[in-house]
């Protein structure tokens, strides 16, 4: 394997690495992505293992993020719809969390970044997010899920199809555009001036990072509501 000469250029590092002729991955997203998976299990390995009545310390944090997000889910896409897709919410809502705020750790021994400044990771979260939509749609309603695509008239059909492809492109330009602008600011902050101005810049990423997880997360139980409100 080579890692590409350009990884060495620009503010943000992907250390792109060519494993198959013409095939490239940007390992520094895939060593984030890991890193990311790993705090999350960690997580949720914590608030589990000793689980009490009266909820307390790690437990208590997730249990009220859950709940929130439990309100959120009901709300936009009914008690049924939270049943089928609370598992992949609750998941997605903290990989998102855990991953914007990642690239904020201080780069001592390590290069710190977040795996959603990579249009890749965004795009594809955003596809599945889609493709999640199109399972629980035909689980639910069978491939008659499928004839909003020519509603209210068959000539709607590039139409809808175009709104169906920019729903994802969306999703993914938000989160990767703010994740990357803020890790960028940051970095040449710390250039500048490396006292006080890049901590205050945390502490307003930190908030950031959360509210570009909440709102991917709004936009996902937005897309799969309309799957529950369909009639069969």
């Amino acid at each position: 394997m080579e890692i590409a000469e350009a990884s060495g250029s620009g503010i943000i590092h992907y250390l792109p690495t060519e494993v198959f002729d013409g095939v490239v991955i940007n390992m520094q997203t895939m060593y984030m992505s890991w890193l990311t998976m790993a705090v999350v299990a960690l997580i949720v390995f914590a608030a589990t293992r000793k689980a009490e009545i009266i909820p307390s310390g790690v437990q208590n944090i997730v249990e009220v993020f859950i709940e929130w997000l439990s309100g959120l889910m009901e709300g936009n896409m009914g008690m049924e719809g939270r049943r089928a897709a609370a598992p992949f919410i609750i998941t997605l809502f903290l990989y998102l969390f855990v991953g914007n705020e990642i690239g904020l750790l201080p780069q001592v021994g390590a290069h710190f970044t977040s795996p959603t400044n990579d249009i890749n990771v965004t795009l594809g979260m955003a596809v599945t997010v889609s493709f999640t939509v199109y399972v629980l749609g035909i689980m639910r309603n069978g491939l008659g899920y499928f004839k909003h695509f020519i509603q209210p008239s068959f000539l709607f059909l590039p139409l809808n199809l175009l709104e169906e492809v920019s729903k994802p492109l969306t999703m993914a330009l938000r989160l990767f555009g703010n994740i990357l602008a803020g890790e960028i600011l940051l970095i040449v902050l710390y250039m500048l001036a490396p006292w006080v101005i890049p901590d205050l810049w945390i502490g307003f990423s930190l908030i950031v990072g959360f509210l570009q997880a909440f709102i991917f997360t709004m936009l996902t139980m937005i897309a799969i509501a309309p799957v529950f409100r369909a009639h069969h």
